[in-house]
């Protein structure tokens, strides 16, 4: 469907986009994630034609529309702050594209009504936008952007403006309304969350290029490096130095740790980072002794819901863990990581 060839764009003289490069297939959502100013909602706008490129083309179905006017590309763009006119009904708001583009009234009523009914607001047709509330507004415009029934949809923060219990709730009705229409999706966020509930696939925006891609279970269980786990918000990120191969062992002010899962090739001397998850952290007692193991002291221990996230002070080192239950400020204890759970990653 949709294929992306080596798009470099500057801002203010300074690389923002670097040679990206990707595919959509049809009926996928790819989601691009990555911090503010990564480049993400400019990349969007190149691909809707808003803004252009330096270098690179894109291309669909074989058609090059590198140069093809916006209005011609038959794309749909849903932004942040949804953009609907505040004094008049849902269902003008939801028609206003299709009026655009000079089809009868009937047919315009006709397929708002069906758009709304697809985002459950088939009700709400002849209320005006400033009565509903802020996820009722996020939904009309979904049904704005897909009632011309584009053959790619982009969606830019669309949850940003929302609490997160409300768009926690409407992840769930974005990913049922996106692959009940079929529509092919690239959707831009920062938040985790969202793109880790959405995405067929997730693209990783770093510095400028895509630092890593893949589904969420591959991205969350096998970062590509230190960066993209820090982002990701996987866990703790300890300094070390390769210190054996075969079995690996990482030298740490914590402590010489070893490593089981090994997905790539390692060499002695290497910087790296050691990434202990949370949830994989084994709370001892008494004289207990484990492999991995080091001295902590309990700062804070705060239930969560489903467990206890506590945080301790190793060495210099300030580290999360979860725990099923509370762990005393204050106390001092042995905390161990199974060396089958830890991963090895690059610095950068």
């Amino acid at each position: 469907m949709l294929e992306i060839r080596d798009i470099t764009k500057s801002y203010e003289g300074k690389p923002l986009l670097e040679g990206i490069s990707f595919s959509v297939r049809e009926g996928e959502t790819v989601c691009l994630l990555g911090e503010s100013g990564s480049g993400k909602s400019t990349l969007l706008r190149v691909i809707a034609g808003l803004e252009e490129a330096e270098s690179g083309t894109l291309w669909w179905d074989g058609e090059e529309i590198s140069r093809m006017p916006a209005h011609k590309r038959g794309f749909g763009l849903m932004f942040q702050d949804y953009a609907l006119f505040p004094h008049r009904s849902v269902q003008e708001n939801v028609g206003f594209g299709l009026r655009m583009l000079g089809l009868p009234r009937a047919e315009v009523r006709a397929r708002s009504r069906s758009a709304l009914a697809m985002v459950r607001m088939e009700g709400f047709a002849d209320r005006t936008v400033t009565e509903l509330s802020g996820g009722e507004q996020q939904r009309v415009a979904l049904a704005r952007a897909l009632a011309p029934d584009p053959r790619l949809l982009m969606l830019d923060e669309p949850l940003g403006a929302l609490d997160h219990a409300l768009r926690k709730q409407l992840i769930g009705e974005l990913r049922r309304i996106l692959h009940d229409s079929r529509k092919t999706a690239i959707y831009v966020t920062h938040d985790r969350e969202e793109a880790f509930g959405l995405a067929d696939t997730l693209m990783l925006l770093g510095k400028g290029r895509i630092a890593q891609a893949g589904t969420a279970a591959e991205l969350f269980e096998r970062p590509v490096n230190a960066w993209a786990a820090g982002f990701l918000g996987l866990g703790n990120l300890i300094p070390g130095v390769v210190a054996g191969l075969a079995p690996l062992r990482v030298n740490t002010a914590l402590g010489t740790f070893r490593v089981d899962a090994c997905f790539q090739e390692w060499e002695i001397g290497r910087e790296v980072r050691l990434l202990l998850r949370p949830r994989d952290a084994q709370v001892l007692s008494g004289q207990s002794e484990r492999e991995n193991q080091f001295p902590a002291r309990v700062q804070d221990s705060l239930f969560m819901g489903e467990n206890y996230q506590s945080e301790l002070r190793a060495g210099e080192y300030p580290l999360l863990i979860q725990t099923e239950m509370p762990l005393e400020v204050g106390a001092e204890m042995k905390v161990a990581f199974p060396s089958d759970k830890l991963s090895c990653l690059e610095v950068e």
